[in-house]
């Protein structure tokens, strides 16, 4: 297992970090995923044989929001 945490450029309310959690956690190889909206950021802990980092960024940027 791996962890990273990302910024998030985007969020603007409660709605929209409930939405992205789902979003990460639905993705094949996410196994945890907290979105913060008072920190702007999102803790993943993925299996890097499953689902890789651009894959993860690419699922937030479909989401509707950035990721650095």
């Amino acid at each position: 297992m791996k962890e990273v945490c990302l910024k998030i450029k985007g969020m603007h309310c409660e709605g929209c970090s409930t939405r992205l959690t789902k979003v990460l956690n639905n993705q094949d190889g996410v196994e945890d995923a907290k979105v913060s909206l008072e920190d702007a950021k999102a803790d993943v802990k993925y299996d890097e044989n499953q689902i890789g980092l651009d894959e993860i960024k690419e699922a937030i940027q479909d989401a509707g929001f950035e990721a650095e």
